[in-house]
C-alpha cells in the first residue's frame, strides 16, 4: 500500500465532495465546509483517475439517486483505534434509519461512552459512505453534524424517501 495520496473533487446534492485516496484505498470524502476537515496539502496532488475514484463517483451516484443503500469500497480511514472502532459500528446503521449516541455507545461495547462516540463521530473522514448523518440524539434531534445540520436532514431525508 504506498502512502501517497491523490484526490478528486464529484458534484453531489449536498454539494462538492473531495475524495481521497491513498493509492487503493478511499481514505477521505469531505464536504465543503466540513468541521475537522483536513487542509487541502493532506489531500496530495489531484487526479481524478487515481483508483479508487471511478468506483467511488459510480456508487456515490447511485446512492444519491437512490439506487444504492451500502458503499463497497476499500476503504482505510486514518484515526484512533477507538475512532475506528465507532466508524466501523456506523456502518451497521440500517440505510433510512437512525441511532441514538447511546446505541452507538453500546454498539461498541461502552454504554456510558456517548459523548467520546459523539466527538469520534464528527472525527469521521468519510462522510455519506460511513453514514455518520445516521446518528441523532436521544429524543431523535438532528443533533450535531460536520457538514451542517441542512446537510444531515438532507441526507436523512433522501434515504426516507427512498425506503429499504
Amino acid at each position: 500500500m504506498t502512502t501517497d495520496r491523490a484526490h478528486t473533487v464529484v458534484d453531489s446534492p449536498i454539494g462538492p465532495l473531495t475524495l481521497v485516496s491513498d493509492g487503493g484505498h478511499l481514505v477521505g470524502c469531505y464536504m465543503a465546509d466540513q468541521k475537522h476537515r483536513p487542509d487541502e496539502t493532506a489531500f496530495g496532488d489531484r487526479d481524478d483517475s487515481a483508483a479508487p475514484f471511478e468506483e467511488t463517483r459510480r456508487q456515490l451516484a447511485e446512492y444519491f439517486a437512490g439506487e444504492r443503500t451500502e458503499f463497497d469500497l476499500p476503504l482505510a480511514p486514518v484515526g484512533t483505534e477507538f475512532q475506528r472502532l465507532v466508524w466501523t459500528a456506523l456502518r451497521r446503521i440500517p440505510y433510512g434509519q437512525t441511532w441514538s449516541y447511546g446505541r452507538l455507545a453500546t454498539e461498541v461495547g461502552n454504554a456510558k461512552a456517548s459523548r467520546a462516540v459523539g466527538l469520534a463521530n464528527g472525527r469521521n473522514p468519510l462522510c455519506v459512505v460511513v453514514p455518520c448523518h445516521r446518528v441523532v440524539g436521544a429524543s431523535g434531534s438532528l443533533t450535531g453534524f460536520a457538514g451542517g445540520i441542512e446537510r444531515k436532514k438532507t441526507l436523512l431525508d433522501l434515504e426516507s424517501s427512498h425506503g429499504t
